[in-house]
């Protein structure tokens, strides 16, 4: 399969939460770079396009790019 991202994904398995409208979904990162990540949730259904990403103690800027059954493809808006 092609590459076709700008940095390398580093494997991780960290918790994780999804924060929009005041409220906030768990995620588990699976999979992060300088650029973007993929998490784990529960259902991609009800997660909008745009929310901040909190892990580690960082808040990302994150845009959605892609979604699978229990997986979403993000870049981040700014780099972490």
């Amino acid at each position: 399969m092609d590459e076709h991202r700008i940095a390398t994904r580093h494997r991780v398995l960290k918790a994780g939460k999804i924060e929009f409208g005041g409220g906030a979904i768990d995620c588990t990162v699976r999979n992060i770079s300088a650029t973007g990540a993929a998490l784990d949730v529960g259902s991609p259904l009800g997660i909008p396009a745009q929310f901040t990403l909190v892990t580690d103690g960082n808040h990302l800027p994150c845009r959605v790019v892609w979604r699978k059954e229990k997986r979403i493809g993000v870049t981040f808006d700014q780099k972490p």
